[in-house]
């Protein structure tokens, strides 16, 4: 399918270095986007789907970099069925897992925690809830699994490894695990701040500090954070990226919003939710901390949207997260909500209100033009201009 966005106002690349694409129009064919810029009728005329954005703002889907995916389109956790397939009307294009550790009974023996994290990878390759990208199947390091594990894992596909759940005395027991992880490509992430299970012990800066993964997950609390004292540490003492979580401590995310520019550290700093969990199932979580941060930490919108984008891809080498040619097409068309004080979505943001989700487009497919059903609509009519396929691309709004 070839589809087209015109009438943009403004694009929000993800990149916070250069965070704004120039031009009014965004083209995909075959899942990519292929051009960014002006358009002619030319250019349009071989298009399958062209929306008019009535001039409102573009920007990538949004990556939330630490969902608790279990199997299917339901989380234990909260009983319910169908959270992802809504997190996309809030905007989320991308759901990457933070370990399948709510699956009732899961396993915790080397077989296991290597089988769960296979078939947690497997059931979502041709699975899209809502057209939603899911990257599942996060092996859970437990006591017992040796460095050829982790070549088995590799050779199957699983290229997550989470730390924090397991069975160890300390937290440094992790370590030779993160680094036969790390050293066959794998991304690593460890649990950070107070216990967030029975069974599991708190961790602190000089854990990550001497364990080095690649991300520290909800470095503001998860739900609790860790002392204040760790925070200037894991900035200025190390390289791993630093996950901030909706579910999390809110004080600690503005501060270490703040630490992050003051030493030129921004590409490190993530946002996710840590949903769902005991804190419930947010589809409008990723969107929420972006006007924390842009209305609470003086950050510009296009930062916080960057942080929700651009940074989690390029630390999870995804090939989306950014408008540009030959990114995935995972775009989001953005408004201020009707009835608000502002007059479009990024000063919307910035005065702390979400963004009405207008468009979501995953592939370059559509999955729904006009309305959220988890916003209010927007000021401006987000509509299907042309359309040669049989589907109007509207979905029931509340």
């Amino acid at each position: 399918m070839k589809t087209a966005i015109v009438n943009l106002k403004t694009i929000v690349s993800g990149d916070w270095r250069k965070p704004f694409a120039k031009g009014d129009t965004i083209i995909s064919d075959k899942g990519k986007i292929t051009h960014v810029g002006t358009a002619d009728a030319a250019l349009l005329a071989d298009c399958d789907v062209v929306i008019d954005a009535d001039g409102a703002v573009a920007m990538p889907g949004l990556i939330d970099s630490h969902v608790h995916i279990a199997f299917g389109d339901y989380t234990p956790r909260q009983k319910t069925v169908g959270f992802l397939e809504s997190y996309t009307h809030g905007g989320v294009t991308t759901s990457i897992t933070a370990s399948e550790v709510h699956v009732p009974g899961r396993p915790k023996d080397p077989e296991g925690v290597k089988a769960l994290a296979v078939a947690a990878l497997k059931s979502f390759e041709n699975f899209r809830p809502g057209g939603m990208r899911v990257h599942a199947g996060s092996v859970i390091l437990e006591p017992g699994l040796k460095e050829s594990d982790f070549d088995e894992l590799k050779a199957k596909g699983v290229w997550l490894a989470k730390a924090g759940f397991g069975a160890f005395k300390t937290p440094y027991d992790y370590k030779p695990m993160i680094a036969w992880a790390k050293a066959r490509g794998m991304v690593t992430t460890v649990h950070t701040g107070g216990s967030s299970i029975p069974g599991s012990s708190g961790i602190w800066a000089e854990h990550i500090l001497a364990l080095d993964p690649d991300v520290s997950f909800h470095v503001n609390g998860g739900p609790v954070a860790m002392p204040d004292e760790g925070f200037p540490r894991l900035v200025n003492e190390s390289k791993v990226a630093l996950q901030v979580c909706t579910a999390g401590n809110l004080r600690t995310t503005l501060w270490l919003s703040r630490l992050v520019r003051e030493a030129d550290q921004f590409d490190r700093l993530l946002i996710a939710t840590d949903t769902p969990t005991g804190s419930g199932i947010m589809p409008l979580g990723m969107m929420y901390t972006i006007t924390h941060l842009a209305s609470l930490a003086d950050m510009p919108p296009e930062m916080a949207i960057a942080a929700a984008t651009g940074n989690n891809a390029m630390i999870y080498r995804l090939n989306s997260g950014f408008i540009a040619p030959g990114k995935d097409a995972d775009i989001a068309v953005i408004d201020a909500c009707s009835g608000g004080s502002k007059d479009d979505a990024l000063s919307a943001l910035a005065n702390g209100d979400v963004a009405a989700v207008s468009t979501v487009m995953t592939d370059g497919i559509p999955r729904f033009v006009g309305r959220s059903r988890n916003t209010p609509e927007g000021i401006r009519r987000v509509r299907v201009a042309k359309s040669t396929v049989m589907q109007d691309f509207s979905d029931a709004a509340h």
